[in-house]
């Protein structure tokens, strides 16, 4: 039986180092602002389920899919595949998954323009987007992207959204304190649901 397709649900495939954090939580940040709901490996974390079926089923139920090939990069002498690897398998389902999943859209982003040519030639001719590192930048690509694949009306600009991550951004150690969390060691579960609480107040 197929799985059901959640039509707001954006898969989120992207490094999880400390320098990316930032971005990682625009994104996030972003993705919620607009009604969607953010999604990613470090959601579940039953050891019970193998890593890559945890991932395969999540892929599975999202329509849509934020790829950020930037930390596709030399490590220890050897490059780092998980997010061209995930990547890949969102390609894979929309193609040769259930007919539902035809419906699948994806973003696909990196630091520089045409970068991705070094080290993954066979996506060229989609359309690639570049953050060039920058948190702000990120958002206004997911916002404009969301927008367009979407054909959602009525989302607010991405301006708007990068002011409104700014003083989430500004009070989130506050929060986290009062909440007995630490801001750098936060689940992707507490983000989650830290952006929607204050989304839910400041809005």
């Amino acid at each position: 039986m197929p799985v059901r397709l959640k039509s707001s649900h954006v898969f989120i495939n992207c490094p999880f180092d400390t320098g990316y954090q930032p971005i990682f939580n625009g994104i996030v940040f972003a993705v919620y602002e607009l009604g969607f709901v953010a999604r990613c490996s470090l959601e579940d974390d039953d050891a019970a389920e193998f890593r890559l079926s945890k991932i395969e089923r999540m892929i599975e139920e999202c329509r849509f899919g934020i790829n950020d090939l930037s930390a596709v990069e030399l490590t220890g002498g050897l490059p780092r595949f998980n997010m061209p690897l995930e990547f890949g398998l969102f390609l894979g389902c929309k193609r040769y998954g259930a007919p539902n999943q035809i419906k699948k859209r994806t973003l696909v982003l990196d630091k520089e323009p045409y970068r991705y040519r070094q080290f993954i030639s066979d996506i060229a001719g989609q359309d690639i987007r570049s953050h060039g590192g920058e948190t702000e930048r990120a958002i206004r690509e997911v916002r404009n992207w969301l927008q367009a694949t979407s054909k959602r009306t009525g989302l607010i600009g991405g301006g708007e959204i990068v002011e409104h991550y700014r003083r989430f951004e500004a009070v989130l150690p506050a929060v986290c304190a009062e909440a007995d969390l630490e801001p750098e060691r936060l689940t992707f579960i507490d983000l989650s649901a830290l952006i929607t609480d204050w989304l839910r107040t400041n809005r």
